[in-house]
Parts: structure tokens; sequence; C-alpha cells
């Protein structure tokens, strides 16, 4: 595995985002670890890995690792290493990824969904620099700047009891706090268009035709959720979907699950639906995996802001026809385009 592969380019150039990428020069020369904070699909990894290749240690390994993947023991594994004979299934003696980072940078994502346990452990390689294997009493050294990248409040955490407050000291030397696409609208476009030129090459087409203006207008007014990940998506499938190199992209499509025979059966009601799974003796049921602490109103307020954009772009801006498509009545349509202030704009997009 290249663990020295050359970091994908940042592309922005939104105020607020280049003051984050003036932030990140200050402090990559340092070894200090440093968060990283901002929404799913904001670019954490791009800003760690820049991170990396500006400090001096941009020869030695860079390692990513995305913390929720796993449950408790393979994740303890996973980053410490384990000797053969430490647990079931564990025939051979695995190096983790603290080992394989020495030397260079460890970048651990999803943080906040560590328990506390190995909150202790991870603790103890900051503050010392060394850890055991797991199944070893042998301490091994390291020498590894480490960077931790999150999508929570995690002082809230902290106060809650569900994230260390010395571990937080010690990992917040500097925190990053990378912008939503939302707030750099101004590289919406820019954005779009690199990675329309990007799948169109992919494609093996010559160039690129460009977006109409509706087009524009729709990925600028829209909130993205899923920010800079979500419009790669929404504009490569919009690219893909072109007859020809020559047409232009007319429209964009926000939602892939959009269809009049999408089942509208939610999560919550299948489960319910769904038997009762067995359990063994002497076991406890398996405890949903949650990103909280959150904002609820916020979360509903930015949800229910994107079901009337994406409505508005599917009725290609006709009121009537767009409150029809979220099951509201004209009226109530309109009242909830008020609410979010988007009235205005849904009558210069008609």
């Amino acid at each position: 595995m290249d663990y020295r592969a050359a970091p994908d380019p940042i592309i922005g150039q939104a105020d607020n985002f280049l003051a984050v990428l003036e932030q990140v020069s200050r402090v990559a020369p340092l070894a200090k670890p440093v968060l990283i904070i901002g929404e799913r699909g904001s670019g954490k990894e791009l800003i760690g890995a820049r991170l990396h290749y500006l400090s001096e240690r941009w020869a030695r390994p860079y390692v990513k690792f995305n913390c929720a993947a796993l449950n408790e023991e393979l994740l303890e594994s996973e980053l410490f290493g384990h000797v053969a004979g430490a647990y079931t299934g564990a025939a051979r003696a695995r190096v983790g990824r603290f080992e394989l980072a020495n030397g260079g940078t460890l970048f651990l994502d999803e943080l906040a969904s560590m328990s506390m346990r190995l909150q202790e452990k991870l603790l103890r390689v900051v503050e010392y620099g060394e850890f055991e294997r797991v199944g070893s009493s042998e301490t091994i050294k390291i020498d590894v700047r480490l960077v931790g990248a999150a999508n929570v409040d995690l002082p809230a955490a902290a106060r809650a009891g569900r994230f260390r407050e010395d571990l937080l000291d010690r990992l917040s030397f500097d925190v990053i706090t990378v912008p939503p696409l939302r707030e750099r609208r101004e590289d919406v476009l820019l954005l779009a268009q690199k990675f329309a030129e990007g799948m169109a090459q992919e494609l093996g087409r010559e160039y690129f035709a460009g977006f109409a203006p509706a087009a524009e207008r729709a990925l600028l007014q829209y909130e993205w959720p899923g920010n800079v990940r979500e419009l790669r998506n929404v504009v490569e499938r919009a690219v893909y979907r072109l007859e020809h190199e020559r047409q232009v992209v007319e429209r964009v499509e926000f939602d892939p699950f959009a269809s009049p025979y999408r089942p509208r059966t939610t999560v919550a009601a299948a489960a319910s639906e769904a038997p009762a799974a067995r359990e063994e003796p002497g076991t406890e049921p398996e405890q949903m995996q949650s990103s909280l602490p959150v904002d609820l109103s916020a979360e509903v307020a930015a949800f229910e802001t994107r079901l009337l954009q994406q409505a508005l772009v599917e009725g290609r801006y006709n009121q009537k026809r767009a409150a029809e498509l979220l099951g509201l009545s004209y009226h109530q349509f309109r009242g909830m385009l008020r609410k979010y202030k988007l009235l205005e704009t849904a009558q210069q997009s008609a």
C-alpha cells in the first residue's frame, strides 16, 4: 500500500475557505495535533492531506482511517495492532495504523465515534508517544503527528460525557473548521465545472459543453446538505446522462431516488413490520449508533429547505406543481417558502 500518494487538489476562492487554507499553511510545519471540524462531505480529508504534505513529514507515510468503520475490538486492533492469539481469529500478529504512520501523519476520521476506553488509550499515545499492541505488555515508541476529524460539536460531546475532556484538550492545539458549501457560494460553479470536466474526460469526451443558465441557478440556490461530495455526485450524474458532448446540462437532479414509483415505506415503519431478531440467551440487543448531539431545529430546517428547493427544481419553478410533489396545498407550500425566505427566489426563477 502506498501511503505517500499525492493528495487531490483543493479548489476554492471564497474568502472564508481561503482563510482556512491560510490557517492550514501556518500550522502545517508544526508537529502538534490538529482537529478538523466540518459537516459531512465538506472536505476534511483534503484538509488533513494538505496538513501532511505542507509539513516536514511530507515524504513519510500519510495514513488515513475512519474510526466509525469497525466495532471497538477491531478498531483497537486496527489502530494499535495485535500479537498472535490476542483474541479469537488473531492467528498472526498485526501491525496497527500508528506503527504504519511512524514518522509521518495519522488522520483519524469520525473521532467522536471512538469508545471512552479507546479514547483513554489514544490519550496516552498523544501524551507520551507510546502504546502496547492488543495482547502484549511490550511498550512501543512512535513518532506520529495526529490529525483528528469530526462532524459533531466535540466540546458539547465532552460536556455530555461522551468524549474525554483531557483528550480534547490534547488534540485541540489548533482547530480548523471547514465552512459548508452553502457558505461559500462563489465556489459552487467553480467546483461544478471541475467535476463536469473530469467526468467528461472519464467518459472519453473531448470537452464539456457547459451548464445552461437554469442549471447554474439551481446549483447556486440549493443548500447542499452533503456539501462538496454531494455536488460532485449531482454534477457527474448530470454529465453522464448527456447524450453527446455538444449538449449542455439543462437541468440537474438532486435526488437520484426521485421517482413516482418510489416506495413510501419509511425505515422506521419497515423496522416495525420486520420480525423481531432472535437473541441468544445472555446477549443484549445491539445499540443504534448516533451522531448526537445535534441541533434538532436546525436539522429539520435544513431538511425542509432542501425538499422545498428540490421540489421547485423538479417542478421547473411552477409552485403549484412543486406543492403537489410534496403533497402540500398551494397555500401551504407558499407559507413554507415564506418561512424559509425562499419565496422571492422562487418567483424570480419562475
